[in-house]
């Protein structure tokens, strides 16, 4: 080479010594970072996938901290729930109790009464003050708010878990499709053996003794020829409360119902001595049952017993108790839900099927009962169920619903915490696991590649160094040709 004015072989290794040194500086760069891609230019592609997948790590780590809170919220209503639990039981122990009067003196029964008055103001307070975070949790604030609701035809609506649209309301539409009926057996005036004359009394030699047999229990009434059948109608009345049956005339004729309905209740009536022929009955000559009304809510089969119905399916918890002028005839009624509940965001997207939904109804005792035998609050001195009334078969029939009810609800929290909001945590920790494995692996650098190439480039940019040198001093050999 005999020019000197451009040094090509030094522009060469002057480039080679940036190249290596720019690829020194990023296995620096990689190695004191941790990070493979530092910067867009190191690769595009990859910085794409990787904020898309932080994106996706930072909702999934949300939604686990707010399963997790969601879980506490639970806790803490369901401990509230036990303690109510505990408190309803003891006032059936006190009910119970009190039902022995002969047993007891006033004072005795007085010091009962001031004790269910104690547990009513405790339950009370525990529905108005179990809080979470400053939100109270047992007061009704968390129930959903509903509108067109009949109360002639839907007795009683508990809802439990419904998904609502935002800024929508939810139709609830309930068919009744078959109705519900209760056990009956006939005892036909005239009839052969029926005993009972067309005139409507007992034939004079037909001394009679008959078992009744109900959903409550069974009873053992004797009756002396000649008796009219309204006095056989009024004694068998008089023990309803025990038996669960009871008995109208239709004309000259007998009739024994259930007081309950559907395939629970059912009539048995049987002469143990005498004539008393009934007909009617469907499992057998002398027994009938009841049957469950067929029912539709939303166009899903719902479960039913006797005038109770319930589903569970399509974002729709809820439990309807149906008036018996509702539930033993066709037709429908509609209600809707508007809002309220609690919701919880349990998913990363924050879309209606992310959110779970929850009904937090009041304990309070005026919410603890039922329409039929009424609430809780009753109980208290001076209501139409305190002692003093002496109703204990009713008020027993009260705690009952309540425990039930109670029970129910607490059953209800169990299922939410494991089915819904346990499964929903182990799955969102498996993403959030796969999330961050798919992000390190294209961001995190590879700290063994990374060294072998910081080696690689070191001996490289040292010996581009050292051919630079070289280059350089090629130029002098020109000198030699001047001597």
């Amino acid at each position: 080479m005999s020019r000197i004015n451009t040094n090509v072989p030094s522009l060469v290794a002057a480039r080679v010594l940036t190249q290596q040194t720019a690829n020194l500086q990023q296995s620096l760069q990689r190695l004191s970072t941790g990070l493979k891609i530092n910067n867009g230019s190191d690769d595009p592609a990859g910085l794409i996938a990787s904020e898309s997948l932080r994106n996706e790590g930072r909702a999934l780590s949300a939604a686990l901290e707010n399963v997790s809170r969601a879980r506490t919220i639970v806790s803490t209503t369901e401990g509230a729930l036990g303690e109510v639990s505990s408190l309803l039981l003891e006032l059936e122990s006190l009910v119970d109790g009190s039902a022995n009067s002969a047993g007891l003196s006033n004072d005795e029964i007085t010091a009962n009464q001031s004790q269910i008055d104690s547990i009513l103001d405790s339950i009370n307070r525990i529905a108005t003050t179990t809080q979470f975070n400053g939100k109270k949790l047992l007061n009704g604030d968390l129930g959903y708010t509903t509108s067109g609701i009949t109360s002639s035809k839907l007795a009683r609506v508990q809802l439990y878990g419904v998904g609502i649209p935002s800024g929508q309301k939810l139709a609830v539409a309930v068919n009744v499709t078959a109705s519900a009926q209760t056990a009956r057996l006939n005892l036909v005036a005239g009839g052969a053996t029926t005993g009972l004359l067309a005139s409507g009394l007992l034939s004079g030699t037909n001394n009679a003794t008959i078992q009744v047999k109900g959903l409550l229990g069974q009873q053992t009434l004797s009756f002396a020829g000649g008796t009219v059948n309204s006095a056989v109608r009024n004694t068998i009345n008089s023990y309803t409360s025990l038996t669960g049956v009871s008995a109208s005339l239709s004309g000259q004729s007998l009739r024994f119902n259930s007081t309950a309905y559907g395939l629970d209740a059912f009539v048995s009536v049987s002469a143990t001595s005498g004539a008393f022929g009934v007909s009617g009955g469907d499992s057998g000559a002398t027994l009938d049952k009841g049957k469950d009304a067929s029912v539709k809510i939303n166009g899903q089969n719902a479960s039913v017993k006797g005038l109770a119905a319930s589903v569970r399916a399509g974002g729709l918890d809820v439990a309807i108790d149906l008036s018996s002028s509702f539930g033993t005839a066709v037709g429908s009624s509609t209600f809707y839900v508007t809002g309220g509940g609690a919701d919880f965001a349990i998913s990363q997207d924050l879309t209606l099927s992310g959110r779970a939904s929850l009904g937090v109804d009041s304990v309070q005792t005026l919410n603890l009962g039922d329409a039929t035998n009424g609430y809780l609050s009753t109980l208290a001195n001076g209501g139409t169920n305190a002692l003093s009334a002496k109703n204990f078969d009713k008020s027993q029939a009260i705690i009952r619903s309540a425990i039930d009810q109670v029970s129910a609800f607490r059953g209800r929290l169990g299922a939410f915490d494991k089915n819904t909001l346990s499964s929903t945590e182990n799955s969102l920790q498996i993403a959030y696991e796969n999330v961050q494995s798919a992000d390190s692996a294209i961001r995190d650098t590879d700290f063994a590649l990374e060294t072998s190439r910081l080696t690689r480039a070191q001996i490289l940019l040292q010996s581009a160094t050292q051919t630079l040198q070289l280059a350089n001093q090629a130029p002098t050999q020109i000198l030699s040709l001047l001597r």
